[in-house]
């Protein structure tokens, strides 16, 4: 009780206290680090923890723990934290999610401990209060920790893998022998069902881009793809391989009776709270079929440009090209580099009633409100080409095409953006230059794209380090320049701080949560057009891109590095 009383009087001394001075107090921050973070203040109107953290001076975890000092409350490590399920269970999920906040643990008879990413939200408290029927002793936890905490809870309530396991469920080794009678009884069958929704809810949970069912000789072989990379995640034992395929199939409207050639769907679920579009795509293998599925999160679309990851002087450069009434803009990078996501952000800014857009995509990733989309049907002679056609007629202000792929494509693209309409696209290349030199090789004239496009901008995405568990290491001024480091980083190297990767719960142990995008915005000079028409090189367009204050996408990489968001190994997977 003594302890107890101490502690509450240590909690009433620091409430009140500002951050910064806490985080001193705790050995996180120098009063140097925050007198600068308080005159980047006075521009920026931040606060001081949160200047703090974009620096890479604090972790997430240490600027909630100060954040709770400062309002007098405990702060939990929920990556550590061992939690009641019967305390957790007096709330439902969507109570805990609506609130932000985990029961933890029973205090004693009359008093519930709950964490919660915001404790001084009174009202939260007593709606908490009268649903448990406890006091509440409200403790602070990141918002990060108590979603991935629910997401645990609720996989262990279902208990997939114990149940799946241990009941008999019509079935056959040989899926092409099953009857279709059959199959929709093991479909309808609840742990199929469970399992099925049990593994979609945790590909949303974790933010996974792609759920792969992929089946094999012995056993049927769950992937998620985390950050562009992929991860085992289970197996399922062979029998039900029929059912769970089958299951998918039908969500996804497709025939559960051909298994011979691909097929696509589309399953919209709301997971969450959120709703989720999902593109399913099945592959017939020598074991059965493949089925992968895209999640497509639709609050992703609504992203400002900034959080994609642009830097300021990129962002300057686009928007000065997509603002302008007329012309091309086109975004290159390989597949799964974000290009759609940045032009559909592009796209909800220019959304206004006074403009008429119309896209051409294959396939529809996200619907727009008051966006014409077209989806191309090569089957019936509705492609990329026929498709722009058509809506030229049909009186555009802004056209989307999703991806230029032919001649013909290319043709009638760069002569719309001449005619008077902006005309945005992708392409697939290396790098920004790239782009040009690429449309005359499908033939079009280089005076028409020199004319046509006014910019070109080449990305890639890239896994930002955990927050709470990257670490820092020193650095030499010779290691900085083997790495080509911008000269004046170079020359400031003792004051850089560089990080890696480590791995923790929180990451899945990859070092890695979330992800970022590294931008190569190049705008059409009239040297560059001079270069576009007297047909030469990339890379000569490259130099004198660069000469007039073009970032490349290395160079990005690299000062994202020396920000402490990601790191060099990173920058090396994506970027020769």
């Amino acid at each position: 009780m003594q302890a107890a009383r101490e502690e509450k009087l240590q909690h009433r001394k620091l409430y009140g206290r500002r951050t910064g001075e806490i985080l001193v107090d705790m050995g996180a921050l120098t009063t140097e680090q925050v007198d600068a973070a308080l005159a980047e203040q006075l521009e920026s109107h931040e606060r001081i923890g949160e200047i703090a953290l974009a620096k890479g001076w604090i972790t997430k975890g240490q600027l909630v723990e100060a954040l709770g000092k400062r309002m007098g409350v405990k702060y939990l490590d929920l990556a550590g934290a061992t939690v009641d399920p019967v305390a957790a269970d007096l709330i439902s999920e969507k109570e805990a999610r609506r609130y932000a906040a985990v029961p933890v643990a029973f205090v004693n008879e009359h008093t519930l401990l709950v964490a919660m990413a915001d404790p001084s939200n009174i009202v939260a408290i007593d709606d908490l209060r009268i649903l448990t029927g406890f006091d509440i002793e409200p403790a602070i936890a990141s918002a990060e920790d108590i979603n991935v905490m629910l997401a645990n809870l609720r996989r262990a309530e279902d208990g997939i893998s114990e149940d799946l396991d241990t009941r008999s469920i019509p079935g056959d080794e040989e899926t092409t022998s099953v009857e279709l009678r059959d199959i929709r009884e093991q479909v309808d069958a609840a742990p199929v069902v469970k399992l099925v929704n049990g593994i979609i809810a945790r590909a949303a949970d974790e933010s996974a881009s792609d759920i792969h069912f992929e089946p094999q000789a012995k056993d049927l072989l769950i992937r998620f793809r985390h950050d562009g990379v992929l991860h085992e995640i289970m197996t399922i034992p062979k029998r039900l391989q029929a059912g769970v395929l089958s299951r998918l199939k039908i969500m996804a409207d497709l025939d559960i009776a051909e298994r011979r050639v691909p097929q696509d769907g589309r399953i919209g679920l709301v997971v969450s709270g959120r709703p989720i579009d999902m593109r399913v795509a099945s592959l017939p293998t020598v074991y059965g079929e493949k089925i992968v599925i895209r999640l497509l999160d639709r609050s992703n679309v609504m992203l400002r440009l900034e959080d994609l990851g642009f830097s300021e002087t990129a962002l300057v450069r686009y928007t000065r090209s997509y603002t302008k009434p007329y012309g091309a803009v086109l975004v290159t990078g390989p597949t799964g580099s974000g290009k759609s996501t940045t032009l559909y952000g592009t796209l909800n800014i220019l959304n206004t009633s006074e403009k008429n857009i119309i896209t051409v995509e294959d396939p529809v990733e996200y619907r727009l409100a008051r966006i014409n989309q077209v989806q191309i049907n090569p089957k019936a002679g509705l492609t990329f080409a026929s498709g722009l056609r058509s809506i030229l007629r049909c009186d555009p202000d802004i056209i989307m095409v999703g991806e230029i792929r032919d001649r013909e494509t290319a043709q009638i693209a760069v002569e719309s953006a001449l005619t008077g309409h902006l005309v945005l696209s992708t392409l697939h290349t290396n790098n920004a230059p790239g782009a040009l030199s690429r449309l005359t090789e499908m033939g079009v004239e280089p005076f028409l794209t020199a004319s046509a496009v006014d910019c070109v901008i080449a990305q890639r995405l890239v896994r930002r380090l955990c927050e709470y568990c990257k670490e820092s290491y020193p650095v030499t001024r010779e290691m900085l320049e083997r790495l080509d480091f911008p000269e004046k980083v170079v020359e400031n190297w003792k004051d850089i701080t560089l990080y890696r990767a480590v791995g923790c719960a929180r990451c899945n142990h990859t070092g890695y949560k979330g992800r970022m995008g590294i931008y190569e915005v190049m705008t059409v000079s009239e040297a560059i057009e001079r270069l576009i028409v007297e047909r030469k090189s990339a890379d000569e367009i490259m130099r004198v891109a660069e000469a007039e204050g073009m970032i490349t996408l290395r160079q990005d990489g690299l000062e994202r590095v020396v920000q402490g968001l990601t790191s060099i190994e990173e920058i090396s997977r994506v970027i020769v």
